[in-house]
Protein backbone atom coordinates (compact mmCIF):
# COMPACT_ATOMS: atom_id res chain seq x y z
CA UNK A 1 0.00 0.00 0.00
CA UNK A 2 1.56 3.34 -0.88
CA UNK A 3 2.35 6.42 1.65
CA UNK A 4 -0.58 8.50 0.25
CA UNK A 5 -3.34 5.19 1.15
CA UNK A 6 -1.83 4.78 4.74
CA UNK A 7 -1.17 8.88 5.47
CA UNK A 8 -5.50 8.87 4.64
CA UNK A 9 -6.12 6.56 7.10
CA UNK A 10 -3.70 7.28 10.29
CA UNK A 11 -5.99 9.13 12.23
CA UNK A 12 -8.90 5.99 12.20
CA UNK A 13 -8.75 2.19 12.73
CA UNK A 14 -8.87 0.47 9.82
CA UNK A 15 -7.73 -2.93 8.25
CA UNK A 16 -5.35 -2.95 5.12
CA UNK A 17 -8.61 -3.93 2.77
CA UNK A 18 -10.85 -1.22 4.39
CA UNK A 19 -8.00 1.41 3.95
CA UNK A 20 -7.57 0.44 0.53
CA UNK A 21 -11.59 0.57 -0.36
CA UNK A 22 -11.78 3.97 1.25
CA UNK A 23 -9.10 5.49 -0.81
CA UNK A 24 -10.69 4.03 -4.33
CA UNK A 25 -13.72 5.56 -3.16
CA UNK A 26 -12.27 8.70 -2.41
CA UNK A 27 -11.04 8.49 -5.76
CA UNK A 28 -14.28 9.42 -7.77
CA UNK A 29 -14.59 13.10 -6.31
CA UNK A 30 -16.36 15.06 -8.05
CA UNK A 31 -13.31 16.23 -9.59
CA UNK A 32 -12.20 13.06 -10.63
CA UNK A 33 -16.22 12.81 -12.11
CA UNK A 34 -15.95 15.56 -14.05
CA UNK A 35 -12.68 14.57 -15.41
CA UNK A 36 -14.30 10.89 -16.64
CA UNK A 37 -17.43 12.71 -18.57
CA UNK A 38 -14.88 15.66 -19.89
CA UNK A 39 -13.01 12.38 -21.30
CA UNK A 40 -15.82 10.69 -22.80
CA UNK A 41 -17.54 13.95 -24.02
CA UNK A 42 -14.22 14.75 -25.93
CA UNK A 43 -14.07 11.50 -27.65
CA UNK A 44 -17.65 11.90 -28.67
CA UNK A 45 -17.45 15.42 -30.10
CA UNK A 46 -14.22 13.83 -32.23
CA UNK A 47 -16.17 10.84 -33.73
CA UNK A 48 -16.44 11.18 -37.35
CA UNK A 49 -20.17 12.39 -38.82
CA UNK A 50 -21.26 9.65 -40.27
CA UNK A 51 -20.82 7.21 -37.40
CA UNK A 52 -22.91 10.27 -35.40
CA UNK A 53 -24.97 10.10 -38.12
CA UNK A 54 -26.05 6.21 -38.03
CA UNK A 55 -25.98 5.83 -34.09
CA UNK A 56 -28.36 9.01 -34.04
CA UNK A 57 -30.87 7.56 -36.66
CA UNK A 58 -30.69 3.98 -34.26
CA UNK A 59 -31.23 6.28 -31.35
CA UNK A 60 -34.35 7.69 -32.64
CA UNK A 61 -35.76 4.43 -33.66
CA UNK A 62 -34.90 2.78 -30.48
CA UNK A 63 -36.58 5.15 -28.72
CA UNK A 64 -39.75 4.66 -30.49
CA UNK A 65 -39.86 1.97 -28.43
CA UNK A 66 -41.02 3.86 -24.98
CA UNK A 67 -44.18 5.10 -26.59
CA UNK A 68 -44.59 1.16 -27.76
CA UNK A 69 -44.34 0.17 -24.42
CA UNK A 70 -46.45 3.02 -22.18
CA UNK A 71 -49.13 2.25 -24.87
CA UNK A 72 -48.83 -1.74 -24.68
CA UNK A 73 -49.53 -1.67 -21.20
CA UNK A 74 -51.75 1.43 -20.45
CA UNK A 75 -54.36 -0.13 -23.18
CA UNK A 76 -54.53 -3.29 -21.01
CA UNK A 77 -55.29 -1.81 -17.92
CA UNK A 78 -58.38 -0.65 -16.38
CA UNK A 79 -59.08 3.60 -16.10
CA UNK A 80 -58.03 3.51 -12.09
CA UNK A 81 -55.75 6.34 -10.55
CA UNK A 82 -52.89 3.96 -9.88
CA UNK A 83 -52.91 2.92 -14.03
CA UNK A 84 -49.78 5.80 -15.13
CA UNK A 85 -47.92 4.25 -12.10
CA UNK A 86 -48.18 0.62 -13.91
CA UNK A 87 -47.99 2.04 -17.38
CA UNK A 88 -44.66 4.97 -16.83
CA UNK A 89 -42.61 1.84 -16.53
CA UNK A 90 -43.73 0.99 -20.75
CA UNK A 91 -41.75 4.49 -21.07
CA UNK A 92 -38.67 3.15 -19.86
CA UNK A 93 -38.22 0.67 -22.48
CA UNK A 94 -36.73 3.12 -25.47
CA UNK A 95 -34.42 5.06 -23.27
CA UNK A 96 -32.95 1.50 -21.73
CA UNK A 97 -32.43 0.28 -25.52
CA UNK A 98 -30.54 3.51 -26.21
CA UNK A 99 -28.30 4.52 -23.26
CA UNK A 100 -27.22 0.72 -22.24
CA UNK A 101 -26.92 0.09 -25.72
CA UNK A 102 -24.70 2.94 -26.45
CA UNK A 103 -27.09 4.92 -28.98
CA UNK A 104 -26.61 8.72 -29.56
CA UNK A 105 -29.35 10.41 -27.71
CA UNK A 106 -29.64 14.30 -27.74
CA UNK A 107 -30.54 14.61 -24.30
CA UNK A 108 -27.82 12.71 -23.14
CA UNK A 109 -25.12 14.88 -25.12
CA UNK A 110 -26.57 18.23 -23.10
CA UNK A 111 -24.20 17.61 -20.39
CA UNK A 112 -21.41 14.90 -21.93
CA UNK A 113 -20.39 17.62 -25.12
CA UNK A 114 -21.10 20.94 -22.73
CA UNK A 115 -18.33 19.41 -20.17
CA UNK A 116 -15.34 19.36 -22.51
CA UNK A 117 -16.41 22.93 -24.15
CA UNK A 118 -16.42 24.47 -20.51
CA UNK A 119 -13.73 23.08 -19.63
CA UNK A 120 -11.60 24.25 -22.42
CA UNK A 121 -13.57 27.27 -23.80
CA UNK A 122 -12.89 28.24 -27.25
CA UNK A 123 -14.54 28.31 -30.77
CA UNK A 124 -13.09 25.50 -31.76
CA UNK A 125 -15.05 23.43 -28.96
CA UNK A 126 -18.45 25.12 -29.45
CA UNK A 127 -17.87 24.72 -32.86
CA UNK A 128 -17.44 20.79 -32.36
CA UNK A 129 -20.46 20.77 -29.57
CA UNK A 130 -22.84 22.49 -32.44
CA UNK A 131 -22.17 19.56 -34.73
CA UNK A 132 -22.63 17.07 -32.39
CA UNK A 133 -25.94 18.62 -31.44
CA UNK A 134 -27.17 19.21 -34.78
CA UNK A 135 -26.08 15.70 -36.10
CA UNK A 136 -27.59 13.80 -33.27
CA UNK A 137 -30.80 16.05 -32.75
CA UNK A 138 -31.40 15.74 -36.90
CA UNK A 139 -30.90 12.04 -37.15
CA UNK A 140 -32.62 11.43 -33.74
CA UNK A 141 -35.67 12.52 -35.16
CA UNK A 142 -35.59 11.48 -38.51
CA UNK A 143 -35.84 8.13 -37.01
CA UNK A 144 -38.86 9.01 -34.62
CA UNK A 145 -40.68 10.19 -37.46
CA UNK A 146 -39.67 7.27 -40.22
CA UNK A 147 -41.03 4.71 -36.77
CA UNK A 148 -44.22 6.98 -36.55
CA UNK A 149 -44.65 7.04 -40.31
CA UNK A 150 -44.46 3.48 -40.59
CA UNK A 151 -47.23 2.87 -37.82
CA UNK A 152 -49.81 5.80 -38.57
CA UNK A 153 -49.83 4.16 -42.26
CA UNK A 154 -50.11 0.31 -40.24
CA UNK A 155 -46.51 -0.88 -42.13
CA UNK A 156 -45.94 -2.35 -38.60
CA UNK A 157 -47.93 -2.79 -35.75
CA UNK A 158 -51.47 -3.78 -35.89
CA UNK A 159 -54.47 -1.40 -35.90
CA UNK A 160 -55.31 -1.50 -32.05
CA UNK A 161 -51.72 -1.05 -31.16
CA UNK A 162 -51.66 1.96 -33.40
CA UNK A 163 -54.64 2.80 -31.21
CA UNK A 164 -53.17 2.48 -28.43
CA UNK A 165 -50.16 4.75 -29.50
CA UNK A 166 -52.27 7.59 -30.71
CA UNK A 167 -54.66 7.90 -26.94
CA UNK A 168 -50.75 8.32 -25.29
CA UNK A 169 -49.71 10.70 -27.54
CA UNK A 170 -52.85 12.62 -27.69
CA UNK A 171 -51.71 14.17 -24.18
CA UNK A 172 -48.90 16.65 -26.11
CA UNK A 173 -51.95 18.28 -27.30
CA UNK A 174 -53.09 18.88 -23.79
CA UNK A 175 -50.56 21.70 -23.52
CA UNK A 176 -49.68 24.91 -24.68
CA UNK A 177 -46.10 26.37 -26.26
CA UNK A 178 -45.25 27.62 -22.89
CA UNK A 179 -46.43 24.51 -20.81
CA UNK A 180 -44.53 22.19 -23.29
CA UNK A 181 -41.33 24.42 -22.49
CA UNK A 182 -41.49 24.30 -18.97
CA UNK A 183 -42.23 20.62 -18.98
CA UNK A 184 -39.12 20.20 -21.40
CA UNK A 185 -36.64 21.37 -18.11
CA UNK A 186 -36.94 18.93 -15.61
CA UNK A 187 -36.80 16.18 -18.64
CA UNK A 188 -33.78 17.37 -19.67
CA UNK A 189 -32.28 17.60 -16.10
CA UNK A 190 -32.80 13.99 -15.27
CA UNK A 191 -31.66 12.46 -18.81
CA UNK A 192 -28.47 14.88 -18.30
CA UNK A 193 -28.11 13.37 -14.90
CA UNK A 194 -27.79 9.76 -16.60
CA UNK A 195 -23.78 10.09 -17.81
CA UNK A 196 -23.42 11.76 -14.67
CA UNK A 197 -24.33 9.23 -12.39
CA UNK A 198 -23.14 6.06 -14.50
CA UNK A 199 -19.62 5.98 -13.78
CA UNK A 200 -20.43 5.03 -9.88
CA UNK A 201 -23.06 3.47 -10.46
CA UNK A 202 -21.02 0.23 -10.06
CA UNK A 203 -22.66 -1.93 -12.38
CA UNK A 204 -26.31 -0.76 -11.27
CA UNK A 205 -26.96 1.19 -14.88
CA UNK A 206 -30.33 -0.48 -15.61
CA UNK A 207 -31.89 0.84 -12.16
CA UNK A 208 -30.33 4.43 -12.35
CA UNK A 209 -31.79 4.57 -16.57
CA UNK A 210 -35.18 2.98 -14.87
CA UNK A 211 -35.92 5.12 -12.19
CA UNK A 212 -34.90 8.92 -14.16
CA UNK A 213 -36.89 7.84 -17.02
CA UNK A 214 -39.94 6.45 -14.90
CA UNK A 215 -40.15 9.45 -13.29
CA UNK A 216 -40.13 11.39 -16.80
CA UNK A 217 -43.08 9.87 -17.46
CA UNK A 218 -44.84 9.51 -14.40
CA UNK A 219 -44.56 13.05 -14.29
CA UNK A 220 -45.70 13.77 -17.60
CA UNK A 221 -42.33 15.97 -18.61
CA UNK A 222 -41.64 16.65 -21.94
CA UNK A 223 -38.65 14.74 -23.65
CA UNK A 224 -38.01 16.18 -27.22
CA UNK A 225 -36.44 12.98 -28.98
CA UNK A 226 -39.31 10.35 -26.90
CA UNK A 227 -41.73 13.21 -27.49
CA UNK A 228 -41.11 13.33 -31.32
CA UNK A 229 -42.51 10.28 -31.84
CA UNK A 230 -45.74 10.94 -30.73
CA UNK A 231 -45.76 14.53 -32.44
CA UNK A 232 -44.96 13.02 -35.62
CA UNK A 233 -47.61 10.14 -35.38
CA UNK A 234 -49.94 12.64 -34.41
CA UNK A 235 -49.06 14.21 -37.74
CA UNK A 236 -48.73 11.10 -39.72
CA UNK A 237 -52.74 10.22 -38.74
CA UNK A 238 -54.35 13.60 -39.40
CA UNK A 239 -54.97 14.84 -35.99
CA UNK A 240 -52.43 17.85 -36.13
CA UNK A 241 -50.18 19.55 -38.60
CA UNK A 242 -46.93 18.51 -39.43
CA UNK A 243 -46.28 22.29 -38.67
CA UNK A 244 -47.96 21.98 -35.41
CA UNK A 245 -46.27 18.75 -34.56
CA UNK A 246 -42.35 20.32 -35.51
CA UNK A 247 -42.91 24.20 -34.07
CA UNK A 248 -45.59 23.73 -31.33
CA UNK A 249 -44.71 20.32 -29.51
CA UNK A 250 -40.93 19.49 -30.58
CA UNK A 251 -39.23 23.19 -30.45
CA UNK A 252 -40.48 24.03 -27.18
CA UNK A 253 -39.48 20.67 -25.33
CA UNK A 254 -36.02 20.86 -27.49
CA UNK A 255 -35.96 24.20 -25.74
CA UNK A 256 -36.74 23.33 -22.47
CA UNK A 257 -34.50 19.92 -22.23
CA UNK A 258 -31.36 22.54 -23.33
CA UNK A 259 -32.61 24.51 -20.46
CA UNK A 260 -32.97 21.60 -17.90
CA UNK A 261 -29.75 19.97 -19.36
CA UNK A 262 -27.06 22.41 -20.41
CA UNK A 263 -28.29 25.48 -18.28
CA UNK A 264 -29.17 23.66 -15.25
CA UNK A 265 -27.05 20.55 -14.96
CA UNK A 266 -23.88 21.19 -16.94
CA UNK A 267 -23.10 23.95 -15.85
CA UNK A 268 -23.92 23.39 -12.34
CA UNK A 269 -22.10 20.09 -12.33
CA UNK A 270 -19.07 21.96 -13.90
CA UNK A 271 -18.96 25.37 -11.82
CA UNK A 272 -19.18 22.77 -8.35
CA UNK A 273 -15.47 22.12 -9.54
CA UNK A 274 -13.94 24.54 -11.86
CA UNK A 275 -12.07 26.24 -8.99
CA UNK A 276 -10.39 22.82 -8.58
CA UNK A 277 -9.46 22.02 -11.90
Amino acid sequence: MSDDVQSRADDIDLSGRERQDAYEQQLMSARVLHEVIRRSGDEELDRPALSLLWSGLAGGVAISASLMGQALIESRLPDAPWRPLVASFGYTLGFLIVILGRLQLFTESTLSAVIPVATHLSLANVRRMLRLWSLVLCFNLIGTLLIATATGLSLIGSVEQRAAMLEVSRKLIEHDWLETLKLGVPAGFLIAAVPWIMPVARGQGFWVVLALTYSIALGGFAHVVAGSGEAWLLAVCGETSFAHAAFGLILPALLGNIIGGTGLFALLAHAQVRQEL
